[in-house]
C-alpha cells in the first residue's frame, strides 16, 4: 500500500476525437445528448465512457448505498424495538449519532490527503470492509456504551468513502458529464435510506429467531450486504487517471483519459509545498465552498427520523412498525427524482450552471420547514411538508461538481476543498442536533425547523455569492490569457525576418 506510481503515457491515435472545452460549448448537440451525454460522443470516447461508467459509477453507487445503509440503520433500529429493549428514553439516539459524526469528522481530511498519495483501490475498499465487520459486531451490543464506541469506529471507517469518491469522480469526468455522475452517486444514499425502511419492515419478521431481536437482525443483514461490495472495490475502482491500471482499461484508454483531463484543465498531482498550502488557504474557494456545503448538509433534520417519530407519536390513527418504516421512504423517492432532475438540467439545459438548482432546493426547504415550525397546520399539508422536503436533499452532487470545476487547476486544492466541505459539514452536525433536534422534543421539533429555515436562506445567499466571485475570477483569467496572447503575437512579429514580414503584409 505504498505510494502510487505515475503511469502517464502518450496517445497518438484517437486524440483528435477529444474536443477542447471551447469546442464542446460551440458544438451543435443532437437531441439524444440531453438523455445521456455519451450518446453524442465519437465512437472511441463512447466505448471508453461506457466501461468507465459501468465500473466506477456501479462501485461508487453500491459503496455509498451500503455506507448510507449502515449510517441510517440506527434510526430504523431505534424506532423498531431497540429503544424499548435497551431503555433508551433520554437523548441516547442523539449521542449515538454524535459519536458517529465525531469519528467521521476526524477521518475525512487525512483520508483525502492520503488518497493523493496511496492507491484509492486499496484504501477505500479496505475501509469498507472494516465498517462492514463493525456493523456485524453492532448486532451483539448489550448496552448503549458499546453502541457509542462502535458508532465512533464505524464513522471513522466511513469517513474515507464519500469525499474520497467525490475526488475520484472529479478526476475522471469533464464539466458536461460531472453533475450527472455526482448526482447518480448521491442518489444511492437516498435509495439506501428507503431500503433501510423496507429492510427493517421485512427483517422485523425475524424477531426472536436465533434469540435475536428484529433490530439486531437488521445489523446482521446490513453486514451481509456490505462485505461483498467492499471486496468488489479492490477490482472495480480505477484509481485516478495518472496512476490507473484497471483490468478493464487498456494503456491507450488510460492515456485517453489523461488527455481528456488535460483539455479540461484538470491538473495532475503535485508535491505539497508551503506556497501551495498558503495559496489554498488564502483563496476564497475553500471558505465559500465549505460554507455552501455546511449550509446544505445541515439544512435538514440532522439525521433524526423526524417523519418516523411523527408517525410513531400519532394516536389517531396509530401506525404499525412496518408503516412507520415505509411511509417516510416517499420523501427519499422525491429526493431521488429531484436529484436526477437537478443533474440533467444543470449539465444540459442550464449549460453547466450549478446555482439555480441550489437556490430552488433552498426555497423548497424554507417553505416546508417554516410550515412545520408553525406545527398547528392542516394534517394533509403537514404530510406534504415532510414529503416535499426531499426537494432540498439532493443538492450534494451539484455542490461537489461546482467545487471540482472551480478548483480544476489545482489537484491538491481540489482534494482538500472536497474533504473540507464534507468535514466541516459534519463538524457542525456533531453538535447542532444536540441543541435543536433533541429526541425528548419529538415529534414537534420547532427549534429544528426554525433552524432549517434560516440555514437554507444562508445557503441561497452563499450560492449567489460564489456565482459572482467565480464569474469575476473567470473574467480575470480570460483577460490575462488575452494579454499574454497579444504579447506573444507582438514578440513573434518583432522576431520575424524582413522577408517573412513582407509575406505577412
Amino acid at each position: 500500500m505504498g505510494r502510487s506510481q505515475d503511469v502517464s503515457t502518450h496517445i497518438d491515435s484517437g486524440t483528435a476525437v477529444i474536443q477542447s472545452d471551447t469546442e464542446l460549448k460551440q458544438r451543435h448537440r443532437k437531441w439524444y445528448y440531453y438523455l445521456w451525454d455519451t450518446l453524442d460522443k465519437p465512437k472511441e470516447e463512447r466505448w471508453f465512457m461506457f466501461k468507465l461508467d459501468a465500473a466506477l459509477l456501479t462501485f461508487a453507487s453500491l459503496g455509498y448505498f451500503i455506507k448510507y445503509l449502515d449510517q441510517t440503520n440506527i434510526n430504523s433500529a431505534f424506532v423498531s424495538g431497540m429503544k424499548e429493549d435497551l431503555g433508551l428514553y433520554g437523548n441516547e439516539l442523539n449521542y449515538m449519532q454524535t459519536c458517529w459524526t465525531v469519528g467521521y469528522v476526524i477521518g475525512e481530511i487525512p483520508s483525502n490527503i492520503l488518497l493523493t498519495r496511496i492507491r484509492p483501490s486499496i484504501w477505500i475498499p479496505a475501509m469498507e470492509l472494516t465498517w462492514g465487520i463493525l456493523t456485524f459486531i453492532l448486532a451483539r451490543s448489550k448496552n448503549v456504551e458499546t453502541i457509542y464506541a462502535l458508532r465512533f469506529l464505524i464513522g471513522l471507517a466511513e469517513s474515507t468513502f464519500y469525499p474520497g469518491m467525490q475526488y475520484i469522480i472529479g478526476s475522471w469526468y469533464r464539466r458536461e458529464e460531472l453533475a450527472k455522475r455526482s448526482c447518480i452517486f448521491h442518489t444511492s444514499g437516498a435509495i439506501a435510506t428507503m431500503f433501510s425502511g423496507y429492510l427493517m419492515a421485512g427483517v422485523y419478521k425475524l424477531n426472536g429467531k436465533g434469540g435475536l431481536r428484529g433490530w439486531q437482525w437488521l445489523f446482521i443483514v446490513d453486514g451481509i450486504i456490505s462485505v461483498p461490495i467492499a471486496v468488489l472495490g479492490f477490482f472495480a475502482l480505477p484509481d485516478v487517471p495518472e496512476i490507473s491500471k484497471p483490468f478493464y482499461l487498456t494503456p491507450a484508454e488510460v492515456a485517453f483519459a489523461q488527455k481528456r483531463m488535460e483539455l479540461e484543465g484538470r491538473q495532475k498531482r503535485q508535491p505539497y509545498t508551503r506556497a501551495k498550502v498558503l495559496n489554498i488557504f488564502t483563496s476564497w474557494h475553500i471558505y465559500a465552498l465549505t460554507a455552501l456545503y455546511v449550509f446544505f448538509n445541515n439544512g435538514g433534520s440532522g439525521g433524526q427520523p423526524v417523519f418516523q417519530q411523527f408517525l410513531k407519536a400519532s394516536k389517531s390513527p396509530e401506525y404499525s412498525v412496518g408503516e412507520i418504516n415505509t411511509y417516510p421512504t416517499i420523501t427519499n423517492a422525491v429526493q431521488v427524482v429531484t436529484t436526477l432532475m437537478y443533474a440533467w438540467t444543470s449539465d444540459s439545459i442550464l449549460k453547466g450552471s450549478r446555482w439555480p438548482p441550489i437556490v430552488f432546493g433552498g426555497c423548497m426547504n424554507m417553505i416546508c420547514s417554516a410550515s412545520l415550525a408553525v406545527w398547528d397546520i392542516p394534517i394533509k399539508w403537514k404530510w406534504a411538508c415532510y414529503i416535499l422536503s426531499g426537494f432540498g436533499g439532493g443538492l450534494s452532487g451539484i455542490c461537489f461538481a461546482w467545487a471540482h470545476e472551480i478548483c480544476t487547476h489545482d489537484n491538491e486544492e481540489r482534494a482538500i476543498v472536497v474533504g473540507s466541505m464534507n468535514e466541516m459539514a459534519y463538524v457542525i452536525q456533531a453538535w447542532l442536533p444536540l441543541l435543536v433536534w433533541q429526541q425528548v422534543e419529538a415529534p414537534n421539533y420547532r427549534k429544528g425547523f426554525v433552524t432549517i429555515t434560516f440555514i437554507s436562506l444562508a445557503m441561497i445567499v452563499t450560492a449567489i455569492t460564489i456565482r459572482i466571485l467565480h464569474a469575476r475570477e473567470v473574467s480575470k483569467l480570460r483577460q490575462e490569457e488575452t494579454s499574454e496572447f497579444s504579447s506573444g503575437e507582438e514578440e513573434a512579429a518583432s522576431d520575424t525576418s524582413p522577408a517573412v514580414k513582407q509575406i505577412a503584409i
